[in-house]
């Protein structure tokens, strides 16, 4: 089967999602995810939304391991 609407709805976005990771400088990697960081709303890569993801996940279970 084709696969032809994979990334459509990132056509119409400029530089098609396209920019620099806020979190961690890469230039020309897709910032997709939008996140508050130090109260401003900044576009992350998807690397980046993973570390943050699990950061809250381990210091969220680590009081309940103590």
């Amino acid at each position: 089967m084709s696969k032809a609407h994979r990334g459509k709805g990132i056509r119409e976005l400029a530089a098609h999602g396209r920019g620099k990771c806020a979190r961690c400088g890469k230039d020309a990697i897709k910032t997709l995810y939008e996140v508050e960081i130090d109260g401003a709303k900044a576009k992350i890569c998807k690397y980046c939304n993973a570390a943050i993801k699990n950061e809250k996940k381990k210091a969220a279970a680590a009081p309940a391991a103590e």
